[in-house]
C-alpha cells in the first residue's frame, strides 16, 4: 500500500483560501445580502399597493437567494449547514427554500482518488481487499462527509461508506467564528434574539460530528432506545457495521429509500394523485412517525438526534421513515428534559402563567417590549417550541414589525435547547411542506405527562384520562 502524507494531499489538493480570506470573503458577501434588504425596505416602504409591494418582496427574494445560494456553495463547509437550518417553508421566503433546499445532499464533493486514500489509510487495507463492490460516484455529500453505496467482501447485502472530507474542520471553525461575530451584530438590530448563544451551541455540536466513532456509538443507542420503547419500528435507524469504523470512516448497513424531499415526485409518478386521500394518509404516517421519534427521545430519554433536515430523512416502502446522520446527538440534563416537559403541557393547555413560569425554569430570559407581555410570551413559546401554526398564516417572518421577536426580546437562551428548536422547526417546516398543520405540543402531551409523572413532578390525579389512552397509543 502506498505510503503518503493526508495533511498534506490536502493543502495540495485544496482549492480554499486562508482564514484571513475566507473572513473577508464571507463578510463581504455576508454585508452585500444585508445591506440589500435594509436598502429595499426603505424603497419598498413608499409603495402603498400591497399586491404591488408584495411583488417587488418576491423578485427582491430571488435575487437574494441566487446571492445566498452561491456563498453557501462556493464556500461550503459550515455554510451548507446554514442553507439545512434557514431554507425551511415555515421560516425563509419561499424563493430561498427553492434555493437552499437543493444543498441538502448536493454539497460538492471529494474526488474518488482522495476518497481511496482515505479509506486505505483509515481502514490499513485497499479498497479491493475490503469491498466485493464500491460505487465511487457518492449518493450523497454533505458539509462534513459523503456517502457511497458499497458492498463489503464476503457480505450479501449492501452498505453505506461514509468518508469524511479532508480539511473540513479547519474551516468550519473559521466560519463558526465569522458567524458569531455576525449574529452578535444582528442581535443588537434587527432581531432581539440570542444568536451567540445558538452560534456557540452550533460549535460545540458541529465540533462532535468529526468524530466517526462517536457517531457510531449515537446511532446504536438511539436505535436500541426506540427499540425497546415501541412494539412497532417508529423511525429505522441504520446498524452500525463494527469493525469498519475509524474517526473519519464508518460504515453501516444501506437502507433503500427516497429523500423526503422528493415525495411529491414518487407520489406522481406511481399515479397517485398528492392531494388526494391516500397521500394524505401517507404523509400523515410519516409525519406522525417522526413526532413520535422525537418526542420519545426528547422527553423519556433526553438523548436524541440533533441535526434535523430534511437530507437525513428518508421515505421506505409503506410510508415508513428513515432517520439518517447522527454526528449531531444532544444529551439534555435531567432539569432541562423535565422543564421543557412542563413548558409542552403549558403549550397544550393553553396555560399562558404556567408558559411564563417555565420560560423562567428552563432559564429563558426575556425583556418585555410590549403592553400585552403574557399573551406575547405565550406566542413566542408557540413559535419556539410548537409547529402549529396560527389560522391563516403560512409562513413564519421573523423580521416583520409585527413578529413577536419585536415584542419580545430574549437577552439568553439556553444553549442546550438549541437542538430541541431546530428538531421543532424541522417538524413544523415539514408539516408546511406537506401540508399538514398541527401542533407537536398536544402530541407530545402524553408522552411529558409521563416523563413528569415517573420523576414525582405529576401526581397520578393530575393525569387526563385521554392521556393514558394516548400513552397506549404512543407505545404502538
Amino acid at each position: 500500500m502506498p505510503s503518503f502524507d493526508l495533511k498534506q494531499l490536502h493543502e495540495n489538493l485544496s482549492t480554499h483560501s486562508t482564514p484571513w480570506q475566507r473572513s473577508f470573503q464571507f463578510w463581504a458577501r455576508a454585508a452585500d445580502i444585508y445591506t440589500g434588504y435594509k436598502v429595499f425596505q426603505v424603497r419598498v416602504s413608499f409603495e402603498k399597493d400591497v399586491q404591488k409591494a408584495e411583488e417587488m418582496w418576491e423578485r427582491h427574494h430571488e435575487h437574494a437567494a441566487d446571492k445566498i445560494y452561491s456563498m453557501c456553495y462556493d464556500m461550503g463547509g459550515f455554510f451548507l449547514k446554514v442553507a439545512q437550518v434557514v431554507g425551511k417553508p415555515d421560516l425563509a421566503p419561499a424563493a430561498w427554500v427553492r434555493k437552499l433546499v437543493t444543498l441538502c445532499d448536493h454539497a460538492p464533493e471529494t474526488p474518488s482518488n482522495v476518497v481511496r486514500l482515505v479509506l486505505e489509510k483509515e481502514l490499513g487495507k485497499t479498497v479491493d481487499e475490503m469491498f466485493e463492490r464500491f460505487e465511487w460516484d457518492p449518493i450523497g455529500s454533505a458539509s462534513i462527509a459523503q456517502v457511497h453505496r458499497a458492498r463489503l467482501k464476503g457480505d450479501k447485502k449492501d452498505v453505506v461508506v461514509k468518508v469524511q472530507h479532508p480539511g473540513v474542520q479547519d474551516l468550519m471553525m473559521t466560519d463558526l467564528r465569522n458567524l458569531q461575530t455576525f449574529a452578535l451584530c444582528l442581535q443588537k438590530t434587527d432581531l432581539k434574539f440570542d444568536l451567540f448563544s445558538v452560534c456557540k451551541e452550533m460549535e460545540k455540536q458541529i465540533g462532535y460530528e468529526f468524530d466517526f466513532k462517536r457517531e457510531a456509538d449515537a446511532m446504536e443507542r438511539i436505535r436500541s432506545f426506540l427499540s425497546e420503547n415501541n412494539r412497532k419500528t417508529v423511525v429505522k435507524v441504520p446498524r452500525v457495521i463494527r469493525g469498519v469504523v475509524t474517526r473519519r470512516v464508518l460504515v453501516m448497513e444501506y437502507i433503500d429509500g427516497i429523500p423526503i424531499l422528493n415525495l411529491k415526485d414518487e407520489i406522481m409518478k406511481r399515479g397517485i394523485d398528492p392531494d388526494g386521500k391516500i397521500a394524505a394518509a401517507a404523509k400523515q404516517n410519516i409525519l406522525k412517525s417522526l413526532t413520535l421519534a422525537y418526542g420519545q427521545m426528547i422527553l423519556k430519554s433526553g438523548f436524541f438526534h440533533a441535526d434535523p433536515h430534511p437530507g437525513n430523512i428518508l421515505i421506505c416502502k409503506g410510508s415508513e421513515v428513515a432517520l439518517l446522520d447522527y454526528g449531531q446527538v444532544k444529551e439534555l440534563p435531567n432539569p432541562l428534559r423535565l422543564g421543557y416537559a412542563n413548558l409542552i403541557l403549558a403549550i397544550a393547555d393553553n396555560d399562558h402563567m404556567r408558559v411564563s413560569e417555565g420560560f423562567r425554569e428552563l432559564g429563558i430570559d426575556t425583556v418585555n417590549l410590549c403592553e400585552n407581555e403574557r399573551a406575547e410570551l405565550f406566542n413566542l413559546a408557540q413559535v419556539m417550541f410548537d409547529t402549529k401554526l396560527p389560522p391563516g398564516v403560512k409562513m413564519l417572518q421573523p423580521y416583520a414589525e409585527d413578529a413577536t421577536l419585536k415584542k419580545i426580546a430574549v437577552q439568553s437562551f439556553p444553549e442546550e435547547l438549541f437542538s430541541v428548536l431546530r428538531t421543532v422547526h424541522l417538524l413544523r417546516g415539514l408539516s408546511v411542506g406537506l401540508g399538514l398543520n398541527y401542533s407537536c405540543a398536544e402530541e407530545w402531551r402524553p408522552i411529558a405527562e409521563e416523563a413528569l409523572y415517573l420523576s414525582g413532578r405529576l401526581r397520578a390525579e393530575d393525569l387526563k384520562s385521554k392521556n393514558r389512552r394516548k400513552w397506549r397509543f404512543f407505545r404502538r
